[in-house]
């Protein structure tokens, strides 16, 4: 059966105090940090006083603040909340001292990201003061299909989700995205033999990446990817050290039984 939809084409308003907050705290992200309750009224279909007594209730407890001009962004209580969770206790803390030894060693941006349900999700980025990118923020989901991080995870990943990926329209972020699904297939074939990624301005045109994965027990947890925004064509210069890393942090993992996220 199709879902109701309201007079706006959203889903009707759920009914419980909790799920309504929830649906509130729902509407921030990396691409809207801060938003007014005129703008949460309607990306959620509730009522402005709605909204208001709810913000109200969410500030006080400090899972949301204000941000001037009218604006709500999330509070500090779930930043706290969030250092308590597998993903940064246990993957990101791990991860980070590998991290910070390829980008001294690379002098380039490295990144570190997990998959996400439909897309690649970055949760550390490390910045050479020479090079300033303006893309993938932390927190930020970024394509399957169109950066080296989201490649070499789909590469190695499970058989559900690559023909889940392949099976629906690739968008061309750029012209040298590749949206052409058998033409992908044999690329990752390809990063499965080598073992890493590269991609050249397929996300954003006149970057260069290249990327491998952190594979815990035969499933990959996430990948560590270094980037460059001035079309450095030469990055698999660095594979060796960022095979370095994503090994290393795959063996400190498998040494504490892997069990991030549980």
């Amino acid at each position: 059966m199709t879902p109701r939809v309201s007079a706006e084409g959203l889903p009707p308003a759920p009914k419980s105090v909790v799920a309504r907050a929830l649906l509130i705290l729902g509407q921030f992200s990396a691409t809207t940090p801060s938003m007014t309750i005129s703008q949460l009224s309607r990306a959620t279909g509730l009522p402005v006083a709605t909204v208001f007594r709810l913000l109200g209730e969410l500030e006080t407890g400090q899972f949301v603040q204000r941000a001037g001009h009218g604006q709500f962004r999330l509070g500090n209580r779930l930043w706290e909340m969030g250092l308590l969770t597998p993903l940064h206790g246990r993957l990101r803390e791990t991860a980070l001292p590998f991290l910070l030894n390829l980008q001294y060693k690379t002098r380039e941006t490295v990144q570190f990201a997990i998959p996400n349900g439909d897309a690649a999700l970055y949760i550390e980025k490390l910045t050479h003061e020479e090079a300033v990118p303006q893309q993938s923020r932390i927190g930020s989901p970024m394509p399957w299909h169109g950066t080296g991080v989201g490649k070499v995870m789909l590469a190695f990943g499970d058989d559900a989700t690559r023909d889940e990926v392949l099976g629906q329209p690739l968008i061309a972020h750029t012209p040298e995205t590749l949206v052409d699904p058998d033409a992908l297939r044999r690329e990752l074939l390809a990063i499965r033999e080598r073992g890493y990624s590269t991609s050249a301005g397929e996300y954003v045109a006149g970057s260069t990446s290249i990327a491998a994965p952190v594979m815990v027990h035969g499933v990959v947890l996430a990948a560590v990817g270094i980037v460059n925004y001035r079309m450095d064509a030469g990055l698999e210069r660095f594979s060796e050290a960022l095979l370095h890393a994503a090994h290393g942090i795959s063996r400190r993992l498998e040494d504490t039984d892997g069990l991030v996220g549980q």
